[in-house]
């Protein structure tokens, strides 16, 4: 094969899972796993957390495509891109159900103390007749949802499922939704009594949830956040569970990831009436695969010259 009809190289920068698919992915395709080998390198295949920053781009000359596996893109200089006319594209809508069951797994089980109990069972607490504190019902709450995207949305369906009465916040109504509009942040907060964060990481959205929204919230509400850990201030959440403010929170994220005890975390990872994982909302077979499958196909489109299925709009 001559170097003008060469395969484009692809720098991978993310593993695809599971691991079938991303062997598959490997034998047909011309990778490279070393981002110093930069001459020729036309695709990246990265993470929504990795990203590929400014001068990463800047040092990759043929780069013209950058293939996100998931739907954030906050850790890619889209401005970059969009400077160069390299295309992005991200996974959405195959994650979106896996989102927002955990979401609503997390819900339950911060505010039944789910946690709580089973380490009173494993630590033999229970048996020397230490019993567990009440919890509060999900059913029956009013829960807020910060972000009406595509998660949001299929979290309200499930939510509305289960009897919930739904309120939201988002850049602006949305005509067609079942749901009741609120004006702010603060304002959807004081409504509701579980306010779930699910919107997109970006430079207005930064700590969007601090203090005002905290305490809007109030001691008996809870904060379940399933989007980026940018968008809450992980210093006022601690101050507000540590000082009784706030009545609980559920994180799958954090500002500082991994987050671990005695780094920048520490406060929030040691605050009463917490629930934490490890940013594992879409870690389902099912939502990977499909994820896996939609990187590949737009991987695949761009090597054919046909239309990306899910490019990213840049400005």
């Amino acid at each position: 094969m001559t170097a003008a009809t060469a395969p484009p190289r692809i720098l991978v920068l993310s593993d695809l899972n599971p691991p079938d698919i991303m062997e598959q992915f490997c034998a047909s395709h011309a990778i490279t796993r070393d981002i110093e080998a930069r001459d020729g390198i036309e695709i990246v295949l990265t993470s929504g957390t990795r990203g590929l920053t400014c001068d990463e781009i800047d040092a990759l000359p043929d780069l013209r495509l950058i293939a996100v596996n998931g739907v954030g893109t906050d850790a890619v200089d889209l401005g970059a891109a969009s400077a160069r006319n390299i295309a992005v594209t991200t996974t959405p809508d195959v994650l979106s159900g896996a989102v927002a069951e955990l979401a609503l797994g997390l819900a339950l089980s911060v505010r039944r103390r789910i946690g709580e109990g089973e380490r009173l069972v494993r630590s033999g607490a229970w048996g020397g007749g230490q019993k567990a504190r009440l919890g509060r019902s999900l059913i029956g709450a009013r829960s807020g949802i910060l972000g009406y995207g595509r998660i949001g949305r299929a979290l309200a369906d499930m939510l509305r499922a289960l009897g919930l009465e739904v309120l939201y916040y988002a850049r602006a109504p949305d005509q067609n939704a079942t749901d009741a509009y609120r004006a702010n942040p603060v304002t959807l907060a004081r409504d509701c009594d579980v306010l779930f964060v699910t919107l997109a990481a970006t430079p207005e959205t930064h700590h969007i949830v601090g203090p005002d929204v905290l305490d809007a919230l109030g001691p008996e509400g809870t904060l379940v956040n399933v989007a980026r850990g940018s968008v809450v201030d992980s210093a006022a959440l601690a101050t507000a569970l540590h000082g009784g403010t706030l009545g609980a929170a559920a994180l799958d994220v954090f500002e500082t990831e991994p987050a671990t005890p005695g780094g920048p975390e520490d406060a929030l990872l040691r605050a009463p009436n917490t629930l934490f994982t490890p940013h594992i909302a879409s870690a389902t077979y099912e939502a990977r695969r499909a994820m896996a499958q939609l990187v590949i196909a737009n991987i695949d489109a761009f090597i054919a010259g046909a239309p990306l299925p899910s490019k990213v709009a840049l400005s």
